[in-house]
């Protein structure tokens, strides 16, 4: 460490001993950073929009840019989005991958699966990528970009001071809070997307500075933008209480909205990831069409902000709304499908504003005397982001906080809530989850679970288990089953093929049988097909879903062929799974304690001992991490592993199985003398 660093890390050190004073110090400072970098966002917006579309130095009180784009010749209408595509993904394919699309799914998979733990470089990388791609006319939002913005630099904090896991997690939800909050100066609802979306959890430990943090990043943001909402929001009053039927029903078609947004959204990047094209080729062509679709609609080039605030004036028609609501949803999933780079939460703003003005007009024809189409917008806007993203507390206190009028709770609340249930019920996953789930990310169902989908059901099988043949009588075997304590007893063939199983639900409508039928009674007979064997190839967390579904302990194992391999128990499952918990926790804990550094510099000294990290020496590649016998042959224990992946480089650190392989370019943390590190090091 360089002396004049040293003074900072006591001082750390010092702070850390008081839990809360510290976090209370570290969410401001995160904050305070979040806020600052939303502005920026807004400035480096602003900055290209002048520079791609030549608009004036000083616009008038009038100006508007959505008029200043239709007046321009046609090509430039479709050379900016083509032109800034191909920019976006030039620097997302070189940059930093995570920073295509729209940035919430890889900070929620992050806190999910790494410990919140998120590479510095994202922040700059999404910051230029996205205030590139909207002010060139892609058509998204800039609130997920500043999200992940905020997220990545309350991660980079928690690397720096060297924090575990726990309080990782929480900084990067005070990144994300910060993020909302300055977007839409809404401190409060920034706190919650953070608590409900990002982490899942609303316990005060994770809660106090994520509001703390949220309050600094307003403050900043109304510093220097003003304290002003971010639409032009008009007066809302209920004019009579069968309005509440409108609101329902907007409620519903908002959620299938949602669920036609999302499922276009993944289908069309599902359909581009698998095209054999160089990704910028893939940014450029999704700016070509949303420019061609701009010559007919300009309208959805970029935010869209503009032509929301004429929806809630209530000054669009019911066709026009209908056909902006249907271009924005194909030009935001050729944007984002095609690998640019922004938000779907002013997208899915816009999509509700519509969609909610055209329920407004409607109702005007059939109750003249009800609320103006502007009133349905607002609460449109809330009911496809509450279904879209799961999230209904978020999208009712951000549209609550915009107004600051209560009078809007009742209709949202009754809106929100039909349309998150809706879409639940018939799309389980959200927008931000569907992309997760498909890497096998469950994060609804738990963070750690994810953990068990690394294990293959064989490692924790007990192939010693008591079979029997599908010939055996009932008397013998209940001597049996009460003689070794057997709860389930499998019933195989002479080829261990797995009939069926036999347990106490299985035996007990044959207990009461006369003596003579207990006797010609066989296993077979009573063998019951209504547990199915796990997989042989099935992984712990399939285990753990069967075993839950079934009401049992444990489960036979069988090949796809039939053949019976052993029982797996639920006893053995937990007990792996906190093995692998620990692991996971010590493996964050370790990674944060490592200085950052390379070569030599990447070392921590404790006494004569060293934890260093250094490359995998090409005499083992090939070997595995037991095959390598590193304690064995040369003196210290390997503490975790750094994957080398072709397109994105070194990983995160992860814990080391005795089973995994090593691959040229893997870097491994170890600890032991130094002398024995120096001379592992020697065989590079």
């Amino acid at each position: 460490m360089h002396p004049t660093l040293r003074p900072l890390a006591a001082l750390n050190r010092y702070l850390k001993q008081s839990t809360t004073v510290y976090m209370v110090l570290v969410a401001s400072l995160v904050g305070l950073l979040g806020g600052y970098s939303a502005v920026l966002l807004r400035m480096m917006i602003q900055q290209r929009q002048k520079a791609i579309w030549s608009t004036p130095e000083l616009p008038s009180e009038h100006w508007s840019l959505l008029t200043w784009i239709q007046d321009l010749p046609w090509y430039w209408l479709v050379l900016a989005p083509t032109v800034g595509g191909f920019v976006v993904g030039l620097i997302v394919h070189y940059g930093a991958r995570e920073a295509r699309g729209h940035g919430v799914p890889e900070v929620m998979g992050a806190v999910a699966t790494q410990g919140g733990r998120i590479r510095p470089r994202v922040a700059g990388i999404k910051a230029l990528a996205s205030s590139l791609c909207i002010a060139s006319g892609g058509s998204v939002g800039r609130e997920g970009p500043i999200v992940q913005i905020g997220s990545a630099i309350g991660s980079s904090v928690a690397q720096v001071l060297g924090l575990g896991p726990r309080r990782m997690r929480t900084l990067v939800g005070c990144g994300a809070a910060a993020g909302i909050a300055a977007a839409f100066n809404a401190p409060v609802a920034g706190a919650l997307f953070a608590v409900e979306v990002i982490l899942g959890d609303f316990g005060v430990p994770q809660f106090s500075p994520i509001v703390i943090s949220s309050v600094v990043a307003t403050v900043v943001s109304r510093h220097f933008l003003g304290d002003f909402p971010a639409f032009e929001i008009p007066a809302y009053s209920m004019h009579h209480p069968t309005e509440m039927v409108g609101y329902a029903v907007l409620g519903v078609l908002a959620a299938f909205t949602a669920i036609l947004f999302t499922r276009t959204l993944h289908v069309t990047e599902s359909v581009v990831d698998r095209m054999p094209l160089w990704d910028p080729l893939k940014t450029a062509g999704g700016g070509l069409l949303v420019g061609v679709l701009a010559l007919l609609v300009p309208e959805v080039l970029g935010v869209g902000y503009e032509a929301m605030n004429e929806a809630l004036d209530g000054h669009v028609g019911l066709l026009m709304l209908l056909l902006l609501m249907l271009a924005k949803l194909f030009a935001v999933c050729l944007t984002l499908g095609t690998g640019g780079s922004g938000g779907i939460f002013a997208p899915s703003l816009f999509l509700g504003a519509m969609l909610g003005g055209a329920v407004g007009v409607a109702m005007q024809y059939v109750m003249p005397d009800c609320a103006p189409p502007g009133a349905f917008a607002l609460v449109g806007m809330g009911a496809v982001v509450a279904a879209a993203t799961h999230a209904p507390i978020t999208a009712i206190m951000i549209l609550f906080e915009l107004t600051a009028d209560y009078k809007i709770i009742l209709p949202l609340m009754i809106s929100c809530i039909l349309a998150t249930l809706i879409m639940m019920r018939i799309n389980r996953e959200s927008i931000y989850t569907i992309k997760l789930s498909e890497r096998g990310i469950e994060v609804r169902r738990g963070q750690d679970i994810n953990l068990l989908r690394s294990i293959p059901v064989t490692e924790v099988a007990r192939e010693d288990a008591i079979c029997v043949l599908p010939n055996e009588r009932l008397e013998p075997l209940l001597k049996r089953i009460f003689r070794e304590g057997a709860s389930l007893l499998p019933v195989v063939d002479e080829n261990r093929k797995y009939l069926g199983t036999i347990g106490l639900p299985e035996l007990r409508p044959f207990l009461d049988e006369e003596g003579m039928v207990r006797q010609l009674l066989t296993a077979g007979d009573m063998a019951s097909t209504n547990l199915p064997s796990i997989p042989a190839d099935a992984t712990l967390d399939f285990v753990l879903e069967s075993l839950d579904k079934g009401y049992r302990d444990e489960m036979p194992v069988a090949h796809l062929d039939g053949t019976f391999l052993g029982v797996v128990h639920l006893a053995d499952v937990l007990d792996r799974y906190r093995r692998e918990l620990f692991k996971t926790q010590m493996a964050n804990e370790l990674a944060g304690s490592l200085p950052v550094g390379d070569g030599e510099q990447k070392r921590h000294r404790v006494g004569g001992f060293v934890m260093a990290e250094v490359e995998a020496p090409p005499s083992l590649v090939g070997l595995t991490i037991a095959g390598a016998a590193f304690r064995q042959r040369y003196g210290v224990n390997v503490l975790l592993i750094r994957r080398l992946d072709p397109v994105k480089g070194l990983q995160e650190p992860q814990a080391v199985a005795p089973g995994d392989l090593l691959s040229a370019g893997d870097r491994l943390v170890v600890f032991g003398p130094e002398s024995a590190v120096d001379r592992l090091q020697s065989l590079m």
